[in-house]
């Protein structure tokens, strides 16, 4: 089918594996109760209530409710940080306590992060502008840049753990997160890096973030039925629902994990990247790019696409895109593509934006260790252009060796993760 089953390059390249996951969501805060909740089909989707949302033509979103920045920092700290950025402490903190890593393992330069996020600190950016307007340019905090630029999520956690290894971030709108991990994948395979504290952050649920996307009519009005209005795949979708948290994973050298007896959740063995080259928001209409990172990242990974059993999909809820991946993933996988379990997690949290890569990566890995598909949720009414199998409403048990999980995002940027069972 055009791919080779065996790449050269990784004949000289240290093998990456995944030892540690923290997640954030409007799910809950931690991996288990996240990952409980993904299986057992439950929705964190609501009406707004962080700011009032009446006169906007969507109404609801994943709001975490539950959150308290005082379990991962002081008030002191938390003050001094727009709210991605306490969601990334908090997830890389479950990360790191997942993994079983110790601290002082975490500590000197064989240690990196690559956190990065769609938009950033929109939220204190809107703060500040209105005390720059009401109060003046006096009043305007120092700690306003370091608050809300996109890369102080990755250097906050870094100072959190004395991790001086690469330190980057990255903004690649819904990508970001998955481009992150992809990205620090080669860096421990390329030997710069031991381990990587890896994923993304977002925090985009405020007036003018709701407003932009409101005005660009990509967002779900089913407002009266917030749990029912992600509908990834389904034919009745009318838009993606808007969500916050952050997922972050630690990956690691596969002998330094070995060596300290951890539990490994799966090995990341490809990664693709493209670019569609065709429209500021919307895929390209053949599915060329998202296709094309699939395959890259099966080229990567030296698998054949008759290997994979899963796929995490994108499964933003949207026309257009719940179309086009499921033309892109026909394309490539051809026939084989009706045998892969695939699905939205999306269905249940909304969409992390630049968040949800790092998140579904997660999911994607403990999918494999515990060898089950999640549920697409909302899936009750067939669309003939979405005619694979979605895994509609109920997790199914599945024997999962090769898994790739998606994202695509705005300005036509795609990557594509494969993850393996871990097999020694």
């Amino acid at each position: 089918m055009g791919i080779s089953k065996y790449n050269s390059k990784q004949l000289s390249l240290r093998r990456v594996v995944v030892t540690g996951i923290g997640l954030v969501s409007p799910l809950g805060i931690g991996t288990e109760e996240n990952w409980s909740a993904i299986l057992e089909g439950k929705n964190g989707i609501s009406a707004i209530t962080r700011f009032d949302a009446s006169d906007y033509p969507s109404r609801i979103a994943g709001e975490i409710k539950s959150f308290d920045p005082l379990g991962f920092m002081d008030k002191k700290e938390a003050r001094k940080m727009d709210l991605f950025i306490q969601y990334s402490i908090a997830a890389a903190h479950i990360a790191v306590i997942d993994s079983g890593i110790k601290m002082e393992e975490l500590e000197g330069d064989r240690t990196g992060v690559y956190i990065g996020s769609g938009i950033g600190g929109i939220g204190s950016i809107e703060k500040t502008h209105k005390v720059l307007l009401e109060k003046g340019p006096s009043r305007v905090s120092p700690f306003f840049l370091v608050s809300a630029i996109i890369n102080e999520a990755s250097g906050r956690v870094s100072i959190r753990f004395r991790a001086k290894g690469p330190n980057s971030a990255t903004a690649t709108a819904c990508t970001t997160s998955l481009h992150a991990i992809g990205d620090s994948f080669r860096i421990i395979a390329r030997g710069d890096a031991d381990i990587m504290i890896a994923g993304g952050s977002e925090s985009p649920i405020t007036p003018l973030g709701l407003a932009g996307f409101c005005a660009m009519r990509a967002l779900s009005t089913r407002n009266d039925e917030p749990h029912r209005a992600s509908r990834p795949f389904d034919a009745k979708r009318d838009g993606f629902v808007v969500s916050e948290g952050a997922g972050i994973v630690i990956l690691e050298e596969l002998g330094s994990a070995l060596k300290r007896g951890a539990k490994i959740y799966a090995e990341v063995v490809g990664y693709g990247m493209t670019g569609d080259a065709y429209h500021v928001s919307a895929p390209s209409l053949d599915g060329d790019g998202a296709s094309r990172a699939m395959k890259n990242a099966l080229e990567d990974a030296g698998a054949y696409p008759e290997e994979v059993e899963y796929i995490n999909a994108h499964g933003t809820s949207t026309q257009y895109n719940d179309k086009i991946e499921t033309l892109a993933v026909k394309k490539l996988f051809k026939e084989h593509a009706y045998k892969i379990g695939v699905n939205s997690t999306k269905s249940m949290t909304g969409h992390l934006l630049g968040a949800a890569g790092g998140f579904e990566a997660g999911i994607t890995a403990m999918s494999i260790y515990n060898q089950i598909i999640p549920p697409t949720r909302n899936y009750e009414n067939p669309d003939p252009e979405c005619d694979l199998d979605y895994v509609p409403n109920k997790a199914r048990p599945a024997e999962i060796n090769y898994a790739l999980s998606n994202s695509f995002g705005f300005g036509g940027t795609n990557g594509s993760l494969v993850l393996k069972k871990f097999n020694g």
